[in-house]
């Protein structure tokens, strides 16, 4: 046992719905049309927000990374999954999928923190509003990215200790892809240490931001409700029910994709993963698109101004 280690297994199979391929097809078009919803609608964001210069702000500049981390998560194991519902690859190299599963859990737990920093600046938009260029400007929005490092120290420490672990020649990941959960059965020795440190990383990564999340809403919610009139209200609760939209579809799959029965299927339980994995990035950009007056008005801008020059040019 001591000298079997992961290194002797060169590449993975990824098990997918192999019994159900007829199943596959569906998902392999269903898929498909998501991740392109998701790289054309979060790019056409990210694009606006840099063509828009009255988009140039805080909560804005916050968008336009949680877009290009749903692009960059997405993209990440997508391409590979597509080939495995054809059945044309259903193997995966040790290098790839150790990127794979790092990727993924180094931009999943970075979501979590930056929508965390997005319920502050909400926060602050709706219950100091005479301060938020005080306390939320472009030094602060920038200093959120410092926090990247957390998410992706996080995934290499998780990463290091999965890799060190002995695998026994075991390759056979019953998943779409590298999930850390999904590697760790592969392990034929003691993954105690893995179980507590993820449950650790779990809680301070991923409830704590959704603690603070909850506390900002508390404090959002008793400000609106102090508002005198209807439409002062419905205005300030449209500033942020995008975010909260999104908070909740995040969590949401999360929740279910995690605290599923042990006796479920597995195949459910993969499926239920691609709910988290593809539709909820894929659903980001249309939520802050179409729930969100100012970029909205920014596309009508664009779309108007493009109208002009074209006729312009017929002169």
């Amino acid at each position: 046992m001591a000298g079997t280690n992961h290194t002797e297994v060169i590449e993975y199979v990824l098990l997918g719905l192999q019994d159900h391929h007829g199943l596959e097809i569906a998902l392999f078009v269903l898929c498909l049309g998501i991740y392109c919803m998701t790289l054309l609608g979060n790019s056409f964001l990210v694009g606006l927000i840099v063509l828009d210069t009255h988009l140039h702000s805080p909560m804005y500049f916050f968008i336009s990374n949680l877009s290009l981390i749903d692009i960059c998560g997405t993209s990440s194991f997508t391409p590979m999954m597509l080939l495995n519902f054809l059945d044309v690859q259903r193997t995966i190299s040790f290098p790839s999928c150790a990127l794979q599963m790092y990727l993924t859990l180094a931009l999943g737990t970075t979501e979590c923190l930056l929508l965390a920093v997005m319920a502050y600046d909400r926060y602050v938009a709706i219950c100091q509003p005479l301060r938020y260029p005080e306390l939320v400007n472009g030094r602060y929005a920038s200093r959120w990215q410092d926090k990247l490092g957390t998410g992706f120290a996080n995934s290499l420490l998780h990463s290091i200790l999965v890799w060190h672990l002995p695998f026994c020649g075991h390759y056979i990941i019953n998943h779409f892809f590298c999930e850390i959960l999904a590697v760790l059965k592969l392990a034929c020795g003691d993954i105690s240490l893995n179980a507590l440190i993820l449950t650790v990383a779990t809680a301070v990564l991923t409830m704590t931001p959704l603690l603070l999340i909850c506390l900002s809403y508390i404090f959002i919610l008793a400000a609106i409700l102090r508002v005198p009139s209807a439409a002062g209200r419905s205005k300030a609760f449209s500033t942020c029910s995008a975010h909260l939209t999104v908070v909740v579809i995040f969590y949401g799959t999360i929740t279910f994709m995690y605290l599923k029965p042990k006796d479920q299927d597995p195949s459910v339980g993969k499926i239920i993963t691609l709910l988290y994995a593809i539709v909820a990035p894929s659903l980001n950009a249309f939520i802050y698109s179409l729930r969100n007056s100012e970029v909205k008005a920014a596309v009508t801008a664009l779309l108007w101004g493009g109208l002009l020059t074209r006729k312009m040019s017929h002169f």
